[in-house]
């Protein structure tokens, strides 16, 4: 059963109202903590890139976390889009620590950890695909992450109370990683997901720009589309026999290679689907939502027909605005609220937890 909302107006509106009622009571809003931790990628142990392998990670923890000391939680991890860091959660796009702390005060949200990693790399973002170049980020996620997470704090470590979610690359990296691993993940939320559909046709006018960076320094200095184009070949069409950038672009010396645009269209999550449902159907909840001025909206559409086709759960809204300029707001009113609804807060296993 596939449910679609065309606004967010009846929850969203709902849990607005709660948040400024409770603003206007003039309650004080207890703080959760915000940390800044790295955590080492075993999983990137290699990459051809020389990206590092201790990442930066924001973890938020909730108001009570610091004071009920044998309480656990559940935990999102939250993925960023291309060219951001996990700073676009704590300020850029949206502010989830305060959205949090808000939404909690006010009673509509329950407590949980949210994890929110930096996957900025060489090309300006790792597409969270596996690569000899960019180094396994699939993995880094799902493993690394949430292996040190469950080690290190007080989290509920069992697969329904993790939840995933991210926006435009982190959207992409949302739905790629939750086929791949269902057996870490319960429920999931995609946000304008980019990259979901098969380029068949590269233009070499559209690679030019791309295949001219050539050295290391070149493609920290390249503009947005060539590093787009990078980032791509560098997940999705890594050649380790190729220095110093390790990647095949699907157009070279102006033509197109089948080889190489054959390997793009395989990472395409409407050309995986298909491999993955018995998995997506195992899903707890499934989330996704795209603006009605978004230029991703066709391709967002084609997942949820997709899904709808092979009879996934999901709910899928479509809402007034463009690709980001209501982030912070779906953020505060739909996603962690989702999470708040679908995550289990039961504890039903012992926790290696040491804070």
């Amino acid at each position: 059963m596939t449910f679609m909302r065309s606004t967010s107006v009846t929850a969203s509106f709902a849990i607005g109202m709660v948040v400024v009622l409770a603003a206007q009571s003039g309650a004080p809003v207890r703080a959760g903590v915000v940390e800044h931790i790295k955590v080492h990628g075993k999983s990137l142990e290699g990459n051809l890139e020389g990206d590092s392998l201790d990442r930066d990670v924001t973890v938020y923890l909730p108001p009570s976390y610091s004071t009920e000391r044998a309480r656990r939680y559940p935990v999102v991890y939250l993925l960023h889009g291309y060219g951001g860091t996990d700073a676009n959660w704590t300020g850029r796009q949206a502010n989830v620590p305060e959205s949090a702390d808000k939404l909690v005060a006010a009673k509509p949200l329950r407590e949980m950890i949210v994890v929110m990693p930096n996957a900025y790399t060489l090309h300006k973002g790792s597409m969270y695909s596996s690569s000899v170049t960019t180094g396994d980020w699939e993995s880094y996620v799902a493993q690394d992450l949430v292996s040190y997470m469950d080690s290190h704090y007080r989290t509920i470590a069992d697969r329904a109370s993790r939840g995933l979610a991210g926006a435009s690359m982190g959207g992409y990296g949302a739905i790629r990683i939750a086929m791949k691993r269902s057996d870490v993940f319960s429920s999931l939320y995609i946000l304008s997901a980019c990259c979901l559909t098969a380029t068949i046709n590269p233009r070499p006018a559209a690679m030019a720009a791309a295949e001219a960076v050539r050295t290391r320094e070149a493609a920290q200095e390249a503009e947005r589309g060539a590093s787009t184009n990078l980032a791509f070949a560098a997940a999705w069409s890594p050649n380790p026999t190729k220095p110093p950038l390790f990647l095949d672009l699907p157009i070279q010396d102006g033509k197109v290679r089948p080889e190489i645009v054959a390997k793009w269209a395989a990472n395409a999550p409407l050309a995986m689907i298909d491999q993955y449902v018995p998995r997506l159907k195992t899903y707890h909840a499934i989330g996704m939502d795209i603006g009605t001025k978004d230029g991703l909206l066709a391709s967002n559409q084609e997942l949820h027909h997709a899904m709808t086709r092979f009879g996934i759960v999901h709910v899928y809204e479509e809402y007034d605005g463009d690709h980001t300029n209501r982030r912070a707001e779906r953020i505060e009113l739909n996603v962690l609220p989702f999470f708040s609804d679908h995550l289990s807060f039961a504890v039903k296993s012992s926790s290696t937890a040491r804070r």
